[in-house]
């Protein structure tokens, strides 16, 4: 008889132990790569080992090299936590091990993903009968959105870039803003386009592409080449927006697409006091955000949008003779994401919408651009200088105007282990980016940080 009690009740036991510990534990790592490799390593066992004393001895090598990305207090790059919910709900995924790439293979899993697609598109308010792919992150959601747009556009201009390839094609042109993110550069890499297709627009001094700027490149084209405008909403480092209604506006008159890189920015959709950053959002025709970040789902779980399914589907379904795909309309999920075998991440997502709400997901969403502002007040209450208007969750401050400074003030917040931020460089000067995520981080998590920021300042500035 399998034991499985044995393994999952240590499973169980470890992770309870490391969530429960998560409000007082040192948000950074405790032991290097040195350390983890004497922990974890050795030869290769020549034999079977007892499922409990794996998963044991596993949690034990590991523990030290976490990084506590669900803490209260840690607001490096831009990551949320997992709710009880939805990591309930990721475990359950795993033990049912379901492939949710057909219909066929899962149909549980493929009409919780249709449930859930629903739900999404009236949390952001897009369009009736937009599809929805369930990726691994902004990266393919990213990719998997202006795949669908290459599709489109050059089928506008006669060519069929699925059976044809891209040799011979029309070339296609790219506009985004100069402080678009890098994700956006490497799905036009993966895609065959390369970045010199990308035409840079000039942005503001938050990062915003500017209207008239982009309104200037279209009305200037006299080739008419197929073209793609990528917006944004929730710049990486500002967290500043791009005013998707004045984008779409002169791109649709020039018949572009608009793919929306809305990462984080576009759950401001959800909130009643945010939802004007987002105004005009559901002009454009792709979408890609992350379920991982402000929905505060486990690893991974992105997710794209398409208001033109034909073309969604068209870029990424697939037909070969031993699959099983659905003949009575039901939705078999690969034809809407860039793989075969894959998780059922639908499930999480539809987790945490359902213990959340609308009310729910817009009180993180709230309480996290009111915690992002109460940081900003205490850095520059405190002599620090904030860089940005604080429009959404991230805060970027700088310490005497000075790179080595604020680099190194960095390097000891993260030793000192209170909390945990990342660095950056903006407009050529170094930076602390500070992004405000997760789900559980309050005014005590704010206040202890700032001190202990402002704290290592002062004493970097004494020494």
């Amino acid at each position: 008889m399998v034991d499985w009690e044995g393994p999952l009740t240590e499973a169980y036991e470890r992770a309870t132990t490391y969530l429960a510990g998560l409000p007082e534990r040192r948000v950074g790592p405790r032991a290097d790569a040195a350390e983890l490799r004497a922990s974890l390593g050795g030869a290769l066992p020549d034999g079977p080992t007892e499922p409990r004393e794996v998963v044991a001895r596993l949690a034990a090598g590991v523990e030290d090299g976490l990084l506590p990305s669900g803490s209260g207090r840690f607001f490096g790059f831009v990551f949320g936590g997992a709710t009880p919910a939805s990591l309930a709900a990721d475990w359950l995924t795993t033990a049912w091990d379901q492939n949710a790439g057909l219909y066929a293979a899962s149909p549980a899993a493929a009409v919780v993903e249709e449930i859930t697609a629903r739900w999404l598109n009236e949390l952001f308010g897009l369009p009736l009968g937009t599809s929805v792919g369930f990726v691994t992150g902004a990266q393919m959601a990213n990719f998997t959105g202006l795949a669908a747009a290459r599709h489109e556009v050059l089928r506008r201009a006669g060519w069929d870039v699925e059976r044809q390839g891209l040799i011979g094609a029309p070339r296609v042109r790219v506009l985004a803003g100069a402080e678009r993110h890098d994700t956006v550069d490497r799905a036009l890499r993966f895609l065959g386009f390369g970045t010199d297709c990308i035409e840079p627009i000039a942005v503001d001094g938050q990062g915003r592409m500017r209207p008239d700027a982009l309104a200037a490149v279209l009305r200037d084209d006299n080739a008419m080449l197929p073209t793609i405008v990528c917006a944004q909403v929730g710049n990486v480092n500002t967290g500043a927006f791009d005013s998707v209604r004045e984008v779409c506006g002169p791109a649709h008159e020039r018949g572009a697409w608009v793919h929306v890189d809305g990462t984080f920015g576009l759950w401001a959709a959800v909130s009643e006091r945010l939802e004007g950053l987002v105004d005009g959002i559901e002009l454009a025709d792709s979408w890609a955000t992350d379920a991982h970040k402000w929905l505060n789902v486990p690893y991974d779980s992105g997710l794209v949008f398409c208001a033109h399914p034909e073309a969604h589907r068209a870029a990424m379904s697939v037909r070969a003779a031993y699959l099983i795909q659905d003949e009575d309309g039901e939705r078999d999920p690969l034809d809407y994401n860039p793989e075969f075998s894959r998780r059922a991440r639908g499930i999480p997502v539809y987790a945490a919408i359902r213990a959340l709400g609308r009310s729910g997901i817009a009180e993180i969403v709230d309480r996290c651009h009111a915690m992002a502002i109460r940081f900003a007040a205490a850095l520059r209450d405190g002599g620090a200088d904030v860089l940005n208007d604080v429009v959404l969750n991230q805060v970027l401050v700088r310490f005497g105007d000075d790179d080595a400074i604020t680099r190194q003030v960095v390097k000891d917040v993260q030793d000192e282990g209170t909390c945990w931020m990342s660095g950056t460089t903006w407009q050529g000067r170094a930076a602390m980016r500070i992004s405000v995520t997760n789900w559980t981080t309050g005014p005590d998590d704010i206040d202890r940080s700032a001190a202990t920021v402002l704290k290592i300042r002062d004493q970097l500035i004494r020494d």
